[in-house]
């Protein structure tokens, strides 16, 4: 099935159109996201708990399938520090030297993830307009905090203590009042990472140089740890600060995960975070470029080219990627013109791993460490936060609720919290059923009901305007147990009951309509049910109302003229009456020339 459709992909890619100008651009661009893609990559590795070659082989073999298969000019996937933060999660409960076994089980999770991703782009499920943008803010303001606390002890240069079953927070505590006691030189190296990276990024923007900032840094600070010897191990094989470790100097090749059905159980909830939050990072990505670029993006294909790079990532041992921000922003400002940057970045960053791979055993954890502090404060945007702050409470409790349950319960589970909090919260607000009285003006105005109009005690003229759902039930009931005690003390004999803003009825509120009905036919009270729009009505045909409810009753919304149903509604009302109408309000309408005639319909 995926073979036609790669094909296609690829041909579209490689088009016979695809300009010099074009390529000139994107190889810029593409070797521009190489250079930040490898220090990512290896650090967003040792965030997951990792090897760091498995960084690297998804910057590679992640980043290459999905810019064939996807729909934006300029997203780039890849390792990104939210996926890899549910990932050390979901890798939590293997022992610290079970690696072999962690790693499998990482490889599992991209084909799960992967697997997912694919099933949501084959059945068109665009689940992501149910997540708010205040549960994306509050996931990244946690995200960003995790990212930071997690690299406290490589910051430090100590062992983390504690276990995988520990809260992120309790660990950080275990590592701090229990641990090994402070490197100076793995502090040094932090503090000079962080120090040299913010210099040269106040350099690169102020004289528009390539974006390589993080890469110089961390060369800069590996070769300096090297020179004074931190990073050189000793007769006994120890170095006097912890290193990243070598990388093969090999690129990815195919292999099969150990499939253990104890771990898919575990990884089931990691892999559903973390393939709605691909997703939705993936997507929002594309879309914010796409708005500066206006190119049209197809997020269905996008949605598969996630699940596809996933999918081929966990069979070449890849580290599970998205969208990321960061190297998508710069493949932009390099001005990048197609998805070919993408290609090229992967490419680039496979001829680095094998001429370069000796070198990372001798880069600094703590440098690492360093980069990952500076990403985590970038990952917050400050101003989008206290923008919805001041927007309500709503949004500043999903964002503070958010946050603190990726803190304090799982960076996997605050997503899933946030979207049940803002469904919950958000019920009670939707099941507000609005109601107001409208009357006939002497003008022959149909239009809302003043404080100053005096009551027609002839006719009751009700608007209704909410979701027809259960849980409008009890304000319905409020409302229609009022008019119907309206009615009967002021002897109305017709209610005019508007329902032209009334959306998606369900089996509770068509149940409180028809008994309402047949109460009011009892009490010898016409009910006309005024602008009944397609769905209600096809319901009450369902329903059968036609066999005791009469026809000429309903007056069904008519679409282009959308105040006649209304109108015929109230004429229909004083037809009814006819001669016999005692109401006062009625007679001094008429007595100032007013007929039912002549009615228009004011909102």
């Amino acid at each position: 099935m995926l073979a036609p459709y790669a094909a296609g992909k690829i041909g579209r890619l490689f088009a016979l159109d695809y300009r010099w100008e074009e390529g000139r651009r994107d190889i810029l661009a593409g070797l521009t996201v190489a250079a930040i893609s490898l220090p990512q990559a290896m650090a967003y590795a040792l965030l997951a708990g990792v090897d760091p070659r498995f960084g690297l082989y998804s910057a590679i073999v992640v980043t290459a399938v999905a810019a064939v298969f996807g729909s934006s000019s300029h997203l780039i996937n890849g390792p990104t520090s939210a996926i890899s933060l549910v990932v050390f999660n979901a890798l939590a409960s293997f022992d610290p030297d079970a690696r072999v076994e962690a790693a499998e089980a990482m490889f599992l999770l991209g084909v799960m993830v992967g697997s997912i991703q694919i099933l949501i782009a084959v059945f068109r499920l665009d689940l992501t307009r149910y997540i708010s943008e205040s549960v994306i803010l509050g996931f990244m303001v946690g995200a960003s905090l995790l990212l930071g606390i997690g690299q406290t002890a490589n910051l430090l240069g100590v062992r983390e203590h504690g276990n995988g079953h520990q809260n992120i927070m309790h660990r950080l505590w275990l590592t701090l009042t229990e641990g090994d006691p402070f490197s100076a030189k793995a502090m040094a190296i932090s503090v000079a990472t962080i120090v040299l990276a913010l210099a040269l990024r106040k350099l690169v923007r102020a004289y528009r140089l390539p974006q390589m900032d993080m890469l110089a840094a961390l060369v800069a600070v590996a070769a300096a740890a090297f020179f004074l010897g931190w990073s050189q191990p000793d007769a006994a094989g120890k170095t006097a600060i912890a290193v990243a470790g070598s990388v093969p100097a090999n690129l990815p090749s195919p292999h099969i995960p150990d499939i253990k059905f104890a771990w898919i159980s575990e990884l089931s909830s990691s892999a559903v975070a973390i393939a709605f939050l691909g997703l939705l990072e993936a997507l929002a990505i594309a879309k914010t470029i796409a708005i500066h670029t206006r190119q049209t993006l197809d997020y269905n294909r996008q949605c598969m080219a996630e699940g596809v790079a996933n999918l081929v990532g966990g069979f070449f041992r890849c580290l599970p990627g998205s969208g990321s921000l960061s190297r998508s922003a710069i493949n932009f400002q390099a001005g990048a013109a197609t998805r070919m940057s993408g290609i090229v970045s992967a490419a680039t960053v496979a001829v680095a791993l094998l001429i370069l791979a000796p070198l990372t055993h001798f880069i600094p954890r703590a440098a690492l460490a360093g980069l990952l502090v500076i990403t985590a404060a970038r990952l917050i945007d400050l101003r989008r936060v206290i923008y919805a702050f001041r927007a309500s409470r709503y949004d500043a409790g999903l964002v503070v609720i958010t946050a603190l349950t990726a803190i304090f319960v799982g960076v996997e589970y605050s997503v899933l919290v946030g979207v049940a909090l803002s469904i919950v919260l958000f019920v009670p607000r939707a099941s507000k059923l609005k109601a107001a009285e409208m009357v006939v003006s002497p003008e022959r105005v149909v239009r809302g009901r003043l404080t100053t109009d005096p009551l027609c005690t002839a006719i009751i003229l009700f608007d209704l305007e909410g979701e027809f759902f259960f849980g409008a039930a009890p304000d319905l009931d409020r409302y229609l147990e009022g008019l119907k005690s309206r009615a009967v003390e002021q002897g109305a004999r017709v209610v005019v009951l508007r329902l032209k803003r009334t959306r998606n009825p369900d089996v509770v509120c068509l149940e409180r309509i028809e008994h309402f009905l047949h109460e009011a036919q009892t009490l010898g009270i016409a009910v006309l049910l005024a602008g009944v729009r397609p769905d209600l009505l096809a319901a009450i045909r369902r329903l059968k109302f036609q066999d005791w409810y009469p026809a000429d009753r309903i007056f069904p919304d008519e679409g282009d003229d959308a105040d006649s149903a209304t109108l015929k509604a109230v004429r229909r009302a004083y037809q009814l009456i006819g001669d016999d109408n005692t109401c006062e309000h009625c007679a001094r309408n008429k007595a100032a020339g007013g007929s039912d005639v002549g009615l228009y319909y004011l909102v």
